[in-house]
């Protein structure tokens, strides 16, 4: 039996357009077998392969080398209960290193190895049998230079003494994929929210989050069941009975009358902590003379590190930094360490 292998490439084809949760269709391994390589193509719909393949990825002797692994996290963690540790992400690896941040994988392999991939089967259906040999020559090339991405990548990381920074990374991605539960405050990423008073602030609270659940419950797509427009103008209006309800939903094109009924519940419905909300209005009164002092200090900051734009933080984490007083979780770990020293006297009220 050979032994198991150091490292593996990891990447997987699912399609997430009619559900809430991404379908697994496959999984593309890269192995590498006395100085080969060796690509698997795995069907990840055949019985019994998600339990092998739980195995595989809970292996901690093995590290996965992944591209932007985020959405494969979820499909992993929904289809085989086990998520790939320990992890090593060639995105994030780039954006530490300054190679590039945010970088497709397509884009990455030509600057680091010079070869060009064909982008042919990108909106493919890949729960279809059998794949086409266009198809599977597609998959193979999403992790056919992962090892040479990860040989790269890692030196610099390593010359750069920045391996502590990816790996804090890498687990505070999986253990966002590990949790996945549903966001506490909704609201606070819409941007009509803003726009709302308590009340209807607290509505749109109840009404998102019973939205959210009813998806993951019937593995159908948010949207599909209550759209982002219509639950703001449903918390804005707070019809007061179920017929103004309906009239609402009946003005609205892309409401779910058949739901009227549970939307009305869960309007009436309280859920845990709503009155302690963070309140959406904040944004009107933010001093952005403020928050672009905090932006233009991370710029510098970021020129100093060659760290490209966004990688140490993003506005809306300076926008939570500065309306909440307090890290966000996006921040923490060598982030706060690289950006206290500098952000800590922006922060403080002036008198």
């Amino acid at each position: 039996m050979s032994p198991a292998p150091g490292r593996i490439g990891v990447d997987t084809e699912f399609i997430r357009e009619r559900t809430y949760w991404p379908k697994l269709a496959l999984v593309q391994i890269a192995l590498e077998r006395d100085g080969q390589l060796e690509i698997l193509l795995v069907d990840s719909m055949a019985p019994g392969i998600n339990e092998a393949l739980a195995a595989i990825l809970t292996d901690t002797t093995i590290l996965k080398i992944m591209h932007s692994p985020s959405e494969d996290l979820v499909a992993f963690k929904h289809a085989c209960d086990a998520l790939p540790r320990p992890l090593f992400d060639t995105q994030l690896a780039a954006s530490l290193t300054g190679v590039g941040g945010g970088m497709g994988y397509q884009k990455l392999v030509e600057s680091i190895t010079g070869v060009p991939l064909a982008k042919g089967e990108t909106r493919s259906d890949w729960l279809r049998r059998p794949l086409s040999a266009s198809q599977l020559e597609y998959a193979a090339d999403d992790v056919r230079h992962l090892f040479e991405l990860h040989d790269v990548l890692e030196s610099l990381l390593e010359k750069q003494e920045r391996s502590g920074w990816l790996a804090e990374d890498a687990e505070r991605t999986l253990a966002n994929a590990e949790i996945d539960g549903l966001e506490r405050w909704p609201h606070l990423s819409l941007r009509g929210s803003q726009f709302l008073d308590p009340d209807a602030q607290r509505s749109a609270i109840r009404l998102l989050r019973w939205r959210d659940r009813y998806a993951r419950e019937t593995d159908r797509p948010r949207g599909w069941i209550l759209d982002n427009e219509l639950a703001l103008l449903i918390a804005r209006e707070q019809p007061t009975n179920p017929e103004a309800l309906q009239a609402l939903l009946d003005g609205h094109p892309k409401a779910p009358r058949k739901l009227t009924g549970a939307i009305w519940d869960a309007l009436h419905t309280p859920v845990g902590e709503e009155d302690g909300a963070p309140d959406a209005r904040v944004a009107e009164r933010r001093d952005k003379n403020r928050l672009r002092a905090l932006q233009d200090a991370v710029a510098a900051l970021s020129a100093d590190l060659d760290l490209p734009a966004g990688v140490l933080a993003s506005r809306k984490h300076l926008e939570s930094l500065l309306d909440h007083g307090e890290w966000p979780d996006a921040l923490a770990g060598w982030r706060q360490e690289v950006l206290e020293p500098v952000l800590t006297p922006l922060l403080e009220p002036k008198h």
